[in-house]
């Protein structure tokens, strides 16, 4: 069953790190910095990626965790690069979010290894905006809604 691993946040800049829960609203997560003009926007309230994906960089040599690639949800058995624009998932502590758009490779990934930026390129995640606000915790379960399904 897909669920979150983690949750993570930072005043700026990555690596995002974790917490016990976050509040998160139509603007994002409580307490993580938003302060470029291309995160202060409501259809980039949250970042997701797959532990998975972490798994795969690791295998490459890259030293990553949860939070290291600057995703504010970690979360396992859930292929998110399966996902579409318009999915929307379900989280068991109230929280819904539609995914809007994949992630691009953020800027600032140099210290992680000088070749990051390029073979994260769809490897990334999604940018999703909050439908229902509340709390986000680990080990919440998700349940994905199709778009048009």
């Amino acid at each position: 069953m897909a669920k979150v691993l983690s949750v993570n946040v930072s005043l700026g800049g990555i690596p995002k790190l974790p917490v016990q829960s976050c509040s998160v609203s139509v603007n994002g997560l409580e307490g993580d910095g938003r302060d470029h003009p291309k995160h202060i926007n409501p259809d980039r309230a949250v970042s997701l990626i797959d532990q998975e994906i972490l798994q795969q960089l690791m295998s490459e040599g890259y030293d990553v965790c949860p939070g290291a690639v600057g995703e504010n949800l970690t979360v396992e058995e859930l292929d998110v690069q399966s996902l579409h624009p318009g999915d929307r998932l379900e989280f068991s502590g109230g929280v819904e979010i539609e995914l809007v758009e994949s992630r691009k490779p953020c800027f600032v990934l140099d210290p992680l290894g000088e070749n990051l930026k390029t073979v994260i390129v769809g490897r990334c995640g999604y940018l999703a905006r909050v439908i229902t606000e509340g709390t986000f915790s680990p080990g919440e379960t998700i349940t994905v809604n199709k778009a048009g399904g």
